[in-house]
C-alpha cells in the first residue's frame, strides 16, 4: 500500500514537472523562436500560450517594443572639409525574427552593435553630402528621411530590424574651433 502512494505520488511529481516544462508563454510585447536541438523549427510564436517538447525544445523571446540606441559622440566632415561633433540616436526595432536570430545569435547587444555601425557609416555618408549650413538648418529633415531610407534598405535584409527614427541630438563644432 505504501509503495503505491510513493509510486502514485513520484508519477504526480514527473507529470506535473512535464507538463510545466512543456507550456510556455509568449507576451504581446515579446517575438519569440522554437529551437529543436538548435535548429529553428517555429519562427514567431504568436502572443499566448504554446506548447513544447521538455527538455528538447528551446524557446527564445526578443522584446517586440521600439528600442533606443544612443551613439555616443561622433565627429564627421561635411563637404567643405568641415569636422562636426554629432551625437545621435536611433529608434528600430525587430521586423524578421528568424532573420535577426539567424544574424545575432538573438543577442540584443550583437545588434546594437551592428545596428550603430551601420548608423555611424550613414551620419558619416550624408554629411558628407551636404555643407555645413544645409546641416545645421535645412536640410536635416531631408538627411533624417534619406538616412532612414538608407538604413532600412541595408539592415532589414541583412539584420531583420527596421529602423523607425533616427534624430541628431547634439551638433557641436570641436573645441578647437569654439576656441578660436
Amino acid at each position: 500500500m505504501n509503495a503505491r502512494i510513493v509510486t502514485l505520488f513520484l508519477l504526480l511529481v514527473v507529470s506535473l514537472v512535464a507538463l510545466t516544462g512543456s507550456l510556455y508563454v509568449v507576451r504581446e510585447t515579446e517575438r519569440a523562436v522554437v529551437l529543436r536541438f538548435g535548429a529553428l523549427i517555429d519562427v514567431d510564436s504568436k502572443p499566448g500560450l504554446h506548447v513544447k517538447i521538455p527538455f528538447v525544445d528551446e524557446v527564445r523571446k526578443f522584446d517586440a517594443r521600439v528600442l533606443t540606441l544612443d551613439a555616443p559622440a561622433e565627429s564627421f566632415y561635411t563637404l567643405e572639409k568641415k569636422r562636426l561633433i554629432v551625437n545621435s540616436f536611433s529608434k528600430w526595432r525587430i521586423d524578421d525574427v528568424e532573420t535577426y536570430y539567424r544574424a545575432t545569435g538573438g543577442d540584443e547587444n550583437a545588434a546594437m552593435m551592428r545596428l550603430a555601425a551601420r548608423v555611424n557609416d550613414g551620419l558619416r555618408n550624408q554629411f558628407g553630402k551636404r555643407k555645413l549650413h544645409e546641416v545645421v538648418s535645412g536640410e536635416r529633415e531631408k538627411l533624417m528621411t534619406d538616412l532612414i531610407e538608407e538604413l532600412n534598405a541595408a539592415v532589414k535584409q541583412s539584420l531583420g530590424i527596421e529602423v523607425i527614427d533616427v534624430r541628431v541630438k547634439k551638433i557641436d563644432l570641436p573645441e578647437e574651433v569654439s576656441e578660436a
